[in-house]
């Protein structure tokens, strides 16, 4: 949430960062509800005021006609002031809740637009492999080698569900312990968070637990939900907490499932593994203070290209344009694998991102720091994804496919898997 005491001030601004994002949500709207809450509170307050100098008149000696009406007075501001206070609830209800639509801002430098292709790419790494016969996509490879299983899936748990079998499994659980053992060299605290998270948490984050555009999958009768990243439960693990400056930055890892309810339209872009309902991710999550998050932010992209160039697999970043941030975000790089399975002859296809939220989801989820004059302030929340595991597959398959229709595996994760090569036989 951004802060609220700035709606009428810089009005222009917010509205126009809104229409940037192309988002529906109304300033003026959002304002108007806030006075009327003000101008509610204050009625509350008078009224309050009333019934304790009507208690207070109550205990002067009086006669029988005075005391009948002052308890005739006080009846009838105890339903005033219920019905004003039910009011009340009803409008604070509505302004919190159009409130929380106003995106952040974003950064002066991403780029303006509305869809993938108004990203503008940064920089590439790696060269795009070149083969001398014709590239399968991860689904071929992974039923010719009998790695992955969709149809079993879909009849067990429905579509967009996937069995991983024999040395994609070992693949899988390398591919975890690769990120993890990069992300300790680098400070973090390793967990292996919940897969659940209350919602008021997830509303923290920035996430919609309810309503027909939720990508949540919500667990009826428990406020409970569950998580489509350790983004969630990496950001709740300090809500209500006051840090003094020199316990931050704080650096956090987490492994965990994701459960996501949209899974892509049908296409070749969404096939396979690429857009799933469940799937494994290594998250990094940092709290910062707020003069550091730019270059923290920069430092989760660096490690986000180190176990990618680690893995030999090309890649190029893309700064996120506006439509595309998400409404926490301030500002989010993408890294996009070259996968020779997607498209015509291959294309780029997202396989981390991140972010830096500023001070937007520790304002819900009440994350501060107190600084060396003691003034309190909220600290600055980013997220980076090290490892989705079930796109660095789609990668790694696509990628590093032979002739004979055997995986050669990327140097830095033989040691995990014990093996240089996947092939049929491979157990």
């Amino acid at each position: 949430m951004i802060d609220l005491r700035i709606l009428q001030q810089q009005k222009a601004q917010i509205q126009q960062n809104i229409d940037n994002r192309f988002m529906n949500v109304s300033v003026d709207t959002v304002i108007a509800l806030q006075e009327q809450r003000s101008t509610l509170i204050q009625e509350v307050d008078a009224l309050r005021k009333q019934r304790n100098d009507n208690a207070k008149k109550m205990k002067s000696r009086l006669s029988t006609e005075e005391r009948t009406a002052l308890i005739e007075e006080g009846k009838q501001l105890k339903r005033d002031i219920a019905d004003k206070e039910e009011l009340l609830r009803r409008v604070e209800s509505s302004y919190l809740t159009e409130a929380k639509r106003i995106p952040n801002f974003a950064h002066p430098d991403a780029p303006v637009g509305k869809e993938d292709k108004d990203n503008l790419e940064i920089r590439t790494w790696g060269t795009v492999p070149s083969f001398s016969f014709t590239a399968k996509d991860h689904v071929e490879i992974g039923q010719d080698l009998d790695l992955i299983d969709f149809d079993t899936a879909a009849k067990v748990s429905g579509a967009k569900f996937y069995y991983l079998k024999n040395a994609a499994v070992l693949l899988e659980l390398a591919l975890e312990r690769y990120a993890l053992d990069i992300l300790r060299t680098h400070g973090f605290t390793l967990t292996i968070t919940p897969d659940i998270a209350k919602e008021e948490v997830l509303e923290g984050i920035g996430f919609n637990p309810r309503g027909t555009e939720s990508n949540i999958y919500a667990l009826e009768g428990t406020g409970t939900c569950l998580v489509g990243t350790a983004e969630i439960t990496l950001g709740g693990y300090h809500a209500d907490t006051i840090f003094s400056t020199d316990q931050l930055p704080i650096r956090m890892a987490g492994l965990s499932h994701c459960f996501r309810k949209e899974a892509g339209a049908a296409g070749q872009y969404s096939k396979g593994l690429y857009r799933v309902h469940q799937f494994s991710k290594v998250e990094m999550f940092v709290y910062a203070l707020p003069e550091d998050s730019d270059r923290i932010h920069e430092e989760l992209l660096g490690i986000e290209e180190e176990i990618f160039q680690g893995l030999q697999i090309p890649y190029r970043i893309v700064d996120t344009c506006t439509g595309d941030l998400g409404a926490p975000a301030y500002r989010k790089f993408d890294i996009e694998a070259w996968m020779p399975g997607r498209g015509d002859g291959g294309a780029w296809g997202e396989v981390t991102s991140t972010s830096n939220c500023t001070d937007y989801q520790a304002r819900r989820l009440q994350v501060r720091f107190k600084d060396d004059q003691g003034a309190i302030h909220y600290v600055h929340l980013l997220n980076g994804t090290a490892i989705a595991v079930s796109r660095a597959i789609v990668a790694i398959l696509e990628n590093f496919q032979q002739e004979d229709g055997s995986i050669t595996i990327p140097a830095a994760l033989q040691p995990y898997m014990g093996m240089d090569r996947i092939t049929r036989e491979s157990r």
